[in-house]
């Protein structure tokens, strides 16, 4: 026999209500009003699911969560707040909350949220050792006390629905470790869907998320069912979210807060199951601050942030990661290669990495496939290594170069730093022939980014 739901509310006309929608959705539900109460039915019942509301009489209900949690960690708590709460919410969510409703929230999303949590309590787990906990997971390597952390982390984050932020400079994982978090979560057999938001125009990208239908726009010659479509019943990747437009970040918070999508041209919205799971290689509250991210969409979507370190602080990890990379290019391009020399090994936990994971792998690859033997020697690196490792290591101090003055900051000090940024863009743009995409990479930005800079500053000008 199913156990009974425990509804811990305060407010008798929202007990009422809440045990009226659930008792005719077919659920056993027992009521409690205070947080000691709530405690001591919670002992007894031991239920797979309460609905617990954060603003009780006698005490805080975060603190009653926590209690009932360390009791019975496989209970997963819907918590229930008011919208002006959000704050208290996301702390929740990350103290170990399955889900958070914001009231006013329908019926409909409040049986749909019951129904995962009754689903996610039900599945069986395999119990793990803490250590095991604390290996690398699939596509990762390593075993930095760094990178356990992560491992711990997404494997805790992968069984509950709460929306995972992923942060991280670029080429340090992100997408391995949303990969990883769908993989290892209920939704292992549903689509994974990656989005990158800066690699697509954003004019396009409602479209790409939502979808469309046919003639709704200029080159809309079919229905198109967009990622969120494609992504239900599994896993919505939203990669370089910060690169998002402000109008479409309205939109998608409208999307996480009812889990249904309206495809451009449509009069009609349709429910979908999607988890989100969202990375950016910026600091996301530094976007808010600066207005190019909705700070309530930040706080929906940063609930569970899950930081990925750089190459520079995983130590021994560079190591690790350039031997197994070394050994499935070897084999992919049919050579001998068997391991690193000495220096080699202590020039790679030398450098600093800008590029981190991809760079290392792409400096392995370029050896393997331009040499053949059975240790990797220095004189094997890339000429752009070599250089970087000059830079690390001056023998003398390199002559001024005619062309070439030194920077100077007497000409930016006074200037805002919208100026500043100008500046830096346009000079950079100039060194590279105008090539958008050249001045990117240098700049550590996307495309689109310097795309649509240029653009206001051209609308500034006319």
């Amino acid at each position: 026999m199913e156990k009974p739901l425990l509804l811990i509310e305060d407010t008798p006309s929202l007990q009422m209500v809440y045990e009226s929608v659930l008792r005719n959705a077919g659920y056993e539900v027992q009521t409690e009003e205070t947080a000691a109460g709530g405690l001591d039915n919670f002992l007894k019942l031991k239920p797979n699911v309460v609905l617990l509301d954060l603003l009780l009489p006698d005490r805080d209900g975060l603190e009653l969560m926590k209690d009932c949690l360390a009791a019975n960690p496989t209970t997963r708590f819907i918590v229930i707040t008011a919208n002006g709460s959000i704050n208290r919410a996301v702390e929740a969510m990350r103290a170990g909350a399955y889900e958070f409703l914001l009231k006013p929230f329908n019926e409909q999303r409040f049986l749909y949220a019951i129904e995962n949590a009754l689903a996610e309590a039900a599945r069986k787990k395999t119990e793990t050792a803490p250590s095991k906990n604390l290996d690398p997971i699939n596509g990762f390597i390593g075993t930095s006390e760094a990178m356990k952390k992560v491992y711990s982390n997404t494997r805790t984050v992968a069984g509950s629905m709460a929306t995972v932020f992923i942060s991280g400079e670029s080429g340090t994982g992100k997408e391995i470790c949303a990969q990883a978090i769908h993989s290892l979560s209920d939704r292992a057999s549903g689509p994974f869907i990656p989005l990158n938001c800066g690699a697509i125009p954003s004019d396009l990208l409602e479209s790409e998320v939502f979808g469309h239908l046919r003639g709704s726009f200029t080159g809309a010659i079919a229905d198109k069912p967009g990622a969120a479509a494609a992504a239900d019943g599994g896993t919505l990747f939203l990669d370089e979210i910060c690169e998002m437009d402000l109008n479409l970040q309205t939109k998608l918070l409208r999307f996480l807060q009812t889990s249904m999508i309206n495809p451009v041209g449509s009069v009609r919205a349709r429910k979908v199951n999607v988890r989100i799971v969202c990375a950016t290689n910026r600091d996301p509250l530094e976007q808010v601050q600066r207005g190019e991210f909705r700070k309530d969409l930040y706080y929906r979507l940063h609930v569970v942030p899950i930081h990925l370190p750089p190459l520079r602080e995983r130590a021994e990890d560079v190591i690790e990661i350039a031997n197994d990379a070394l050994h499935r290019f070897s084999k992919e391009e049919n050579r001998a290669f068997e391991t690193f020399s000495e220096e080699v090994k202590m020039l790679f936990r030398r450098m600093v990495w800008p590029g981190n994971v991809r760079q290392l792998l792409n400096v392995v690859r370029n050896v393997v496939v331009l040499n053949d033997a059975k240790i990797v020697t220095r004189s094997m690196l890339p000429v752009d290594i070599h250089h970087e490792l000059e830079l690390m290591n001056p023998t003398k101090a390199a002559p001024e170069q005619p062309g070439n003055p030194p920077v100077m900051l007497d000409g930016l000090i006074g200037k805002s730093l919208s100026e500043i940024e100008y500046l830096v863009i346009k000079e950079t743009l100039e060194q590279h022939g105008g090539s958008i995409p050249k001045a990117a990479r240098v700049l550590d930005v996307s495309p689109s980014t310097l795309y649509r800079k240029i653009a206001t500053w051209e609308k500034i000008k006319t």
